[in-house]
């Protein structure tokens, strides 16, 4: 009774035999894996996901900070008080690292002008508005810079030198460094919160008088002369 058994199971497994034709594919049944059916016919459509919260709100901060770095850009280049200019009074004129002495620029106004490096000497700024203005390592010698606006102007290593600053408003000026005062008229100069070494001050004191016309301020009082 075991060989009839044993044969029918070998019977059960048995491959069928290779089609000769195409037209004998149609005698076997669509093969299944398990229960899942798998239709050869059948193409699912697809469907794009809708983005994700998070990179719409990162999308739109991009955009939004795409949009300010331009506005900030255009308002530098309108507004001379925001940034540093290297055009002068006379159209595109530079005014940095150039050699302008002997130039007259009193009474103009300068607002936030980069004199960086340049060569100054003899020049004229006799009641100029310099606010915010830069003299960074610049050669001032006997320049003019009386009743003249320098208020948070840098003088950082500026060589100031037999410069008239006579009732100059220098309030919360630079002069770090190696930015030398000697010879210089400060008469009625208003030096208040100008941070100055030690030996600039001391100097200063020697030579300082007079009250500053616009802010009524005495000029020993500015550099805290003792």
């Amino acid at each position: 009774m075991a060989l009839p058994l044993l044969l029918n199971v070998s019977f059960a497994f048995k491959a069928p035999p290779k089609p000769h034709s195409s037209s004998s594919l149609s005698r076997y049944p669509t093969p299944q894996i398990g229960t899942l059916r798998i239709p050869i016919h059948s193409h699912p459509k697809r469907t794009l996901a809708s983005p994700s919260p998070i990179v719409v709100c990162l999308g739109e901060w991009v955009s939004k900070a795409s949009l300010l770095a331009v506005l900030s850009a255009s308002l530098f280049l309108a507004d001379p008080a925001l940034a540093f200019r290297g055009g002068g009074p006379y159209g595109q004129e530079v005014t940095r690292g150039q050699d302008l002495s002997g130039k007259d620029f009193s009474g103009k106004t300068l607002i936030k002008q980069d004199f960086k490096t340049s060569i100054l000497r003899q020049t004229n700024f006799k009641g100029a508005n310099l606010l915010g203005a830069s003299f960074f390592d610049a050669d001032l010698t006997g320049a003019d810079l009386s009743d003249a606006d320098l208020r948070g102007a840098d003088f950082s290593l500026a060589n100031v030198t037999k410069v008239n600053l006579s009732n100059a408003n220098l309030e919360g000026a630079f002069a770090t460094g190696n930015t030398s005062f000697r010879g210089s008229n400060i008469t009625g100069a208003d030096f208040t919160d100008v941070p100055l070494r030690d030996d600039q001050r001391e100097y200063l004191c020697k030579v300082a008088d007079g009250v500053n016309p616009k802010t009524g301020n005495a000029t020993r009082e500015t550099l805290l002369c003792s």
